[in-house]
């Protein structure tokens, strides 16, 4: 089999995907940006932070992406009185053959999809509960790891942090997270849509479009994605014009973005391309996930924030400033022709 993907393979994954579009578009209308992203994450094996005031959908998202992938999923809500262990499960005494025993009861954290609600409102000793999850796939209790089924995402909502009772999660957990997208409110004819056809209390219906095996193999495409060395070289561009003095832009930045970040520009520019119907990624696809994978992962310094700098928009100065294509060659490239 050849390391990149096939027109075949290709024509086979396309209308799947846009099957799963559809539902989701079914669940939340207006968000199509929103949702391509949301798929986008899921191909490329992210974990996703949606932050937004409440009652714009957020739940009802991830409900319905559970639901239209047949995924054993689990809610938990987010709140100051919840410890560690209540997401990744407890030691239990129990009596076995006359003898007393731990045994481990697995929490919520144990399911393909994981619904994080409103994350922000735990006390920070739980939200660091799920970085050695969301990392490794596997949680550690009494000197024990647990592995974690596969899929495994989390899916977080987060409410903003001007709101009362939040806390702001930190930049480790942050740091985490594949894309954090914002859920606006709805245009007047969307909510015209919205009264027309939805009733208080009343889940949407969505059927199942794919399983959990097609979903393994929609992902297995996506790392196929051929990925061009110029494309490369601009990701890493990019990503070293977050840190101060390495870009005009960057004047304000406190920490710039990890190599994690290059990685999942990458990663997610695959999986845009694939949900384009491309067998490979371009510089448009890095531009247009550039905001969600690097907004979180940057820290502005004081004076840029009281000068009202925010992230995104300091993303999106980089991308004008970061031209797509340079005159000196890739490193790649010059080994390749010696």
């Amino acid at each position: 089999m050849s390391d990149h993907l096939t027109e075949a393979e290709l024509a086979g994954a396309t209308p799947r995907l846009q099957a799963l579009r559809d539902a989701l578009n079914a669940v939340l209308f207006g968000q199509e940006a929103l949702v391509d992203n949301v798929i986008t994450a899921l191909l490329a094996r992210g974990h996703l932070l949606l932050e937004g005031l409440p009652g714009l959908g957020k739940t009802e998202l991830v409900k319905g992406l559970a639901r239209a992938l047949r995924l054993d999923a689990r809610r938990v809500q987010f709140t100051p009185d919840l410890l560690p262990g209540d997401i990744t499960g407890n030691p239990i005494l129990q009596e076995e053959d006359g003898r007393r025993q731990f045994v481990f009861q697995p929490g919520p954290l144990f399911a393909n999809l994981v619904l994080a609600d409103e994350i922000n409102r735990a006390s920070p000793k739980t939200q660091s509960a799920l970085l050695e999850a969301m990392q490794e796939r596997r949680v550690t209790v009494m000197g024990q790891s647990h592995v974690l089924p596969d899929p495994f995402f989390v899916l977080a909502t987060q409410n903003p942090i001007e709101l009362e009772g939040t806390y702001p999660l930190p930049e480790a957990q942050l740091d985490r997270f594949l894309f954090k997208l914002e859920v606006h409110r709805n245009n007047i004819e969307v909510l015209e849509r919205i009264v027309q056809h939805r009733r208080i209390g009343e889940e949407p219906a969505v059927e199942p479009v794919l399983t959990r095996d097609e979903l393994l193999r929609m992902a297995a495409l996506a790392g196929r994605i051929f990925l061009p060395d110029v494309v490369v070289n601009y990701i890493a561009r990019l990503v070293d014009g977050t840190h101060a003095g390495q870009s005009k832009t960057a004047a304000g930045v406190k920490f710039g973005a990890s190599p994690r970040a290059a990685l999942g520009l990458a990663a997610a520019a695959r999986g845009r391309a694939l949900l384009a119907g491309r067998l490979n990624a371009s510089f448009e696809d890095v531009r247009a996930v550039a905001v969600p994978v690097l907004q979180h992962r940057i820290v502005l310094d004081y004076h840029a924030r009281i000068d009202g700098l925010t992230a995104p928009q300091l993303v999106r100065n980089l991308l004008e400033e970061i031209p797509v294509q340079t005159q000196t060659v890739p490193s790649a490239l010059r080994a390749a022709k010696q």
